[in-house]
């Protein structure tokens, strides 16, 4: 599960979502791109994008995970083939904006298939590794993007149609005992809204917003390298997000939040103060990507606290609200850097995130580590591990 996990998200997000930016210059180039074409293109993949995961929000507690999977995989591989191989804008529209729609189809659902398949004591440290797939992904579309100019790009993304296939095929066989989740309550618009849920929707709104900032105007702030070497190195400092989990089971998902939001903060800081100095520039893009990544392992596994009777319905709504802010952090940024210039809006967007560290989860404490190793160290007086009450996996 971790396998299909983590490819799942990386081609959903680090290629087919996120191909698009890395890329855009060769693409600009080939299909002789207006700033205004390119910006509807934008557009219309995030539309995409929050249509689907409304759709999947609907239709997740009915069909069950697998459907929406295998969908949401064949998004990738159609809209990533179609974009490669478009020798007009209209087809490569197209193609883009299929491919968005891959994500919302993949994330949201593994929560539910995680329920399903894992028993209780793996299933959070499942939700909180599998979203650093785009930091592996991304890793691998940084460095054949600066051979673009050499290879051409149509090969490139060939391959990652190619790979999306092989992750549908894969996640399509993994997910065969995947079924509808059993749901106690009819959702509801109460339900998605309860008290609990306020400051996760809060979180989310000032994670979308910082991250859609960071994504896109970093690289306009950095001279000193190229863009594609600045996603690298922030994809392979994202990696890091396969100790998520543990981090989380220390720290607890409230000191958890703290921590990785000011990380955070001090990356969109730097490039506020120092954005031509190199090293400001490198040690953005390290400590922006492990904290980011793994901070979307922590709003995976918070929601899955907050929405037990449907996570993948509930995740898929704070998805959402993530969405909102995405909206509006470009625009603000914009209006703030028109006025006092780019670097005074970094250090705006830096102050939001650092005071969305007052709006810390309340929720029960994260599993420990599982039965066996408590049972290895019986009488470890430094061991904390809360009880685990282990279910049988559905069949």
């Amino acid at each position: 599960m971790a396998v299909g996990g983590l490819s799942a998200i990386g081609v959903g997000y680090g290629f087919a979502r996120y191909g698009y930016g890395l890329f855009l210059p060769r693409l600009e180039a080939d299909f002789s791109l207006s700033v205004t074409q390119t910006g509807l293109i934008g557009s219309l993949g995030y539309a995409g994008y929050l249509v689907a995961l409304a759709a999947v929000g609907a239709l997740v507690a009915r069909v069950g995970p697998r459907p929406l999977v295998v969908a949401g995989g064949l998004a990738a591989t159609v809209g990533l083939a179609l974009a490669a191989l478009a020798r007009g804008p209209a087809l490569l529209i197209v193609g883009l904006v299929v491919a968005s729609t891959s994500p919302a189809c993949m994330w949201s659902p593994y929560a539910d298939a995680v329920r399903v398949l894992l028993p209780e004591g793996r299933r959070e440290r499942m939700l909180a590794l599998i979203p650093s797939g785009t930091a592996f992904a991304v890793v691998v579309a940084g460095p054949l993007a600066l051979l673009a100019p050499v290879t051409g790009w149509r090969p490139i993304w060939l391959a990652f149609a190619a790979l999306a296939l092989a992750t549908t095929v894969y996640n399509g066989l993994l997910l065969g005992r995947g079924s509808p989740m059993p749901v106690g309550e009819r959702l509801s618009v109460s339900w998605l809204t309860q008290r609990a849920a306020v400051p996760l929707y809060v979180t989310a709104v000032s994670y979308g917003l910082l991250g859609s900032v960071y994504w896109t105007y970093a690289v306009a702030a950095v001279h000193a390298m190229p863009g594609p070497l600045f996603w690298s190195l922030m994809g392979l400092s994202g990696t890091a997000g396969v100790v998520t989990a543990r981090l989380l089971s220390r720290l607890g998902l409230a000191r958890g939040h703290l921590v990785l939001l000011l990380a955070q903060a001090a990356a969109l800081a730097l490039l506020g103060v120092a954005p031509g100095v190199p090293l400001a520039a490198v040690a953005s893009a390290l400590l922006y990507g492990c904290s980011y990544m793994a901070f979307g392992g922590l709003l995976a596994v918070w929601a899955g606290q907050v929405f037990p009777e449907a996570p993948a319905t509930g995740l898929s709504a704070v998805f959402l609200v993530t969405g909102g802010g995405s909206v509006v952090g470009p625009v603000a940024l914009a209006a703030v850097a028109a006025h006092w210039g780019l670097g005074a809006a970094f250090l705006v967007t830096s102050a939001c995130t650092a005071l969305t560290t007052l709006t810390r989860p309340v929720v029960k404490p994260l599993a420990g580590p599982s039965p066996h190793i408590c049972r290895e160290h019986p009488s470890d007086a430094a061991c904390h591990c809360p009880p685990l009450h282990i279910r049988q996996t559905p069949r």
